[in-house]
């Protein structure tokens, strides 16, 4: 089959692998109809992420059609149509039982060497580093589903596969974050970065309540989506000002409710000091992260509000205002979605009409033009936003 793997710094390959089989009773076999490239997948094309290894596959948005099942799966049967979410979750340990899906105990092969670097490891992930596991990604013309009897969503009610695809990851982690974020009837909510994630978060906040949102960006394309599709008041960090200042003035002084990060590890910020000296230091390999939109969030975020994130961060973060996490009485709350918790509710809101997370598409390409995806998507070229690749 065919498979988009990583190689390196700025390089992936899409080449012939083997076709995935079962290994495991609760194993399934999804036939790939629609799979996307994610801003996180950007961390590992950046060489951000450690662990990974040359030739593995990539992709954590995948869905498609069941054409196998182990024998211990019996929720599903070939012919199905399922959504796969990133997490590999077993359903039965501690974490699962809690609907904490992403920090399952039994489905991270590599739990070990996660834990060495983080305390306790994470659950297992597609395509996502030999941290989270090692496992084969979806951008794949097929991928093998562990503990596929807990996973997958079954799309039953006709639902191209636009609609449904994002329930793999940024919708349900765009709903998180905004649930995260403590939002109260009328509030203002400040959402950072208007790639996939954002968007949807910008949607989410008005869904839970928000009086007023602001998003923040200096991509024209992204705040112009933000703007028409999450009627969203904008900030563009290019055009002068500081965020702080803007947000100070936009609120009277006092600062908004809630402060979303949905940027993480790869914060840019025009001239400003921290961001200049974030970036010496990735490039020296003296830093693992850029999280100047963290400390901005932070110092932001009004006294007693809340910051929630939802962006990827990797590894050990330099000068975090802390004094004024403390001082100011704000709640952060961060995580990896457990998007199980997540999709039925969710898809219901997509049925429903609520919602047509499709709005975020920009391009539509075939697998085999994944190379030239990324490189699109990394520049935010040709009003890039969100990349769906068709195996």
């Amino acid at each position: 089959m065919k498979a988009v793997r990583w190689y390196g710094y700025a390089e992936v390959k899409v080449e012939d692998v083997d076709d995935p089989r079962i290994e495991e009773p609760r194993d399934a076999i999804v036939k790939i109809t629609s799979t996307a490239i994610c801003g996180s997948d950007l961390h590992l094309y950046d060489k951000y992420v450690p662990t990974m290894m040359k030739g593995d596959v990539l992709g954590h948005e995948p869905m498609g059609e069941v054409v196998e099942v182990g024998s211990g799966v019996s929720n599903l049967k070939v012919g199905d149509r399922v959504v796969v979410p990133f997490n590999i979750a077993c359903g039965e340990c501690w974490f699962c039982q809690q609907e904490e899906y992403s920090l399952c105990d039994r489905s991270n092969p590599n739990a070990k060497m996660a834990a060495a670097m983080m305390g306790q490891a994470p659950g297992g992930a597609f395509g996502y580093s030999h941290l989270t596991g090692g496992y084969p990604g979806g951008q794949a013309e097929y991928l093998r589903v562990p503990f596929a009897d807990v996973g997958p969503l079954k799309i039953e009610n006709g639902l191209p596969d636009e609609k449904v695809l994002f329930l793999s990851d940024i919708f349900p982690t765009g709903y998180m974050a905004a649930e995260n974020a403590n939002i109260r009837k009328g509030d203002t909510v400040a959402v950072w970065g208007c790639g996939p994630v954002g968007q949807l978060t910008i949607k989410s906040a008005w869904m839970l309540g928000a009086g007023r949102v602001i998003a923040i960006d200096r991509v024209p394309e992204r705040l112009a989506l933000a703007e028409r599709e999450g009627k969203a008041e904008t900030i563009n960090f290019d055009d002068g000002d500081s965020v702080y200042e803007r947000l100070m003035e936009m609120t009277n002084g006092r600062g908004p409710d809630s402060a979303i990060d949905c940027v993480g590890t790869e914060a840019h910020a025009g001239g400003s000091p921290d961001a200049i000296l974030d970036k010496a230091k990735a490039a020296l390999m003296l830093g693992t992260d850029r999280p100047h939109v963290l400390r901005e969030a932070i110092r932001s975020c009004r006294k007693g509000g809340t910051v929630s994130v939802p962006g990827v961060y990797i590894g050990f973060l330099d000068k975090i205002p802390f004094g004024a996490l403390m001082n100011k009485g704000i709640t952060i709350k961060t995580g990896q979605t457990p998007v199980k918790k997540y999709y039925h509710k969710l898809l219901k809101m997509i049925e429903d009409g609520e919602i047509d997370p499709s709005f975020i598409i920009t391009h539509r390409l075939p697998l085999e033009e994944a190379p030239e995806a990324y490189r699109t998507f990394r520049a935010k070229k040709d009003g890039c936003i969100k990349v769906v690749l068709k195996p």
